[in-house]
């Protein structure tokens, strides 16, 4: 039986330390992931990952029930994320190496182009149009949950988005890109 976020974190509580492996095991590529799109460097992102896990099991006691347990540990992935970034102001290629090539060589590269495309186009937008693209199309939160990871109203995620998508729209069309 999969047992729910919530039940994994009451045994957390309880004093079962290794409960905890599930919720990583459970979110770690999901965070990961949110990681590297916001830093787009493979180290810090799993620094950043690691970062937040600590700090998830840390405060598992704030955690409040009402809400879902993956809203609150992608509210400490992006915060981290955030943090991350203001201490180093630094940008550097994609590693290719973790990009999958399940496809032909011909599709990968295409998909490759694309997606270096996405993503230069992507660093290149204001940190809080950013970050909001990434919750909203990477990780697929609702605007509920993207307002309570950063703590704005959902009307600010519903214009930030919008403008996010206009520029990231104008970018990718001035790099020769079709929409």
């Amino acid at each position: 039986m999969i047992e729910s976020d919530v039940e994994i974190v009451q045994q957390c509580l309880n004093g079962h330390k290794n409960a905890f492996r599930f919720i990583v095991q459970r979110y770690h590529k999901t965070i990961f992931n949110a990681a590297f799109r916001i830093l787009n460097d493979y180290d810090d992102a799993t620094e950043v990952t690691q970062s937040v896990f600590v700090k998830a099991y840390e405060n598992l006691y704030t955690f409040n029930k009402r809400y879902k347990f993956f809203s609150w540990l992608y509210r400490i992935a992006v915060n981290e994320s955030l943090n991350f970034l203001g201490q180093r102001k630094h940008t550097d290629e994609v590693d290719e190496s973790i990009i999958s090539r399940d496809k032909t060589p011909y599709e990968s590269y295409d998909d490759l182009e694309i997606q270096d495309k996405i993503q230069n186009a992507l660093m290149r937008l204001n940190l809080d149009y950013r970050v909001v693209i990434v919750l909203c199309h990477f990780q697929d939160l609702s605007y509920k949950e993207i307002s309570y990871v950063l703590d704005i109203p959902e009307k600010t995620v519903k214009s930030r988005l919008f403008t996010a998508r206009q520029l990231l729209r104008g970018l990718l069309m001035k790099e020769g890109f079709t929409i």
